[in-house]
């Protein structure tokens, strides 16, 4: 039996479009601590052992969210699940941000053989990178580094859980069009593509 606070959390968490910091609960909760709201998350969470669905940590907040045992069926279910659909030039451009950031606009430019100022312009309005300072370099290059939204996209806590250039290639090789969580390293598993399509 859940507690009022727990079906309030509950309420919030599944009418919110994106994830919801403990900050943002507690501000609609008013007289509810901090405390309070991480207690009921992980109730919640242990009612819902045997429910297809589950409270997760992305980025700085928390979503309501199918488990991953249910994903092939979400899949059919819903077949563009993403409100934000990436070109393979925006994905590309993305995964060289995640795994060097920070880093200027000139070594992606390099890295990918190709200007890239359309794509970077894009992820910024996007808010799926940041301008996180600038570089020491000859000129002070602006330097860019993902965003929380860029986690809460791509399911993930930190940027410590994106997978490995190791696990990238093995995944890729074993099943090449899983989706953009894996399609986000591509590029070090094949030639940089030319398409500067946004």
């Amino acid at each position: 039996m859940l507690t009022p606070l727990e079906q309030t959390i509950e309420a919030l968490l599944f009418a919110a479009d994106n994830a919801l910091k403990i900050t943002d609960l507690h501000q609609l909760l008013e007289d509810t601590s901090a405390e309070a709201i991480r207690a009921a998350i992980q109730s919640l969470n242990r009612h819902y052992a045997d429910h297809a669905f589950s409270i997760v940590e992305v980025g700085e907040g928390y979503r309501l969210m199918t488990k991953p045992a249910f994903s092939e069926w979400v899949a059919k279910l819903y077949t563009q699940v993403k409100n934000v659909r990436l070109s393979p030039a925006a994905l590309e451009t993305l995964a060289i941000i995640a795994y060097k950031q920070p880093i200027s606009r000139a070594e992606i430019a390099h890295i990918r053989g190709v200007d890239s100022s359309g794509v970077i312009r894009k992820l910024l309005e996007l808010n799926l990178i940041e301008i996180q300072g600038k570089s020491d370099d000859v000129g002070r290059p602006l330097l860019y580094g993902t965003t929380p939204k860029f986690l809460e996209h791509f399911g993930l806590r930190d940027l410590a859980e994106l997978p490995s250039v190791d696990e990238l290639e093995e995944l890729l090789r074993e099943e090449p069009t899983t989706g953009e969580k894996l399609r986000l390293g591509s590029l070090f598993v094949a030639p940089a593509g030319k398409d500067t399509t946004p």
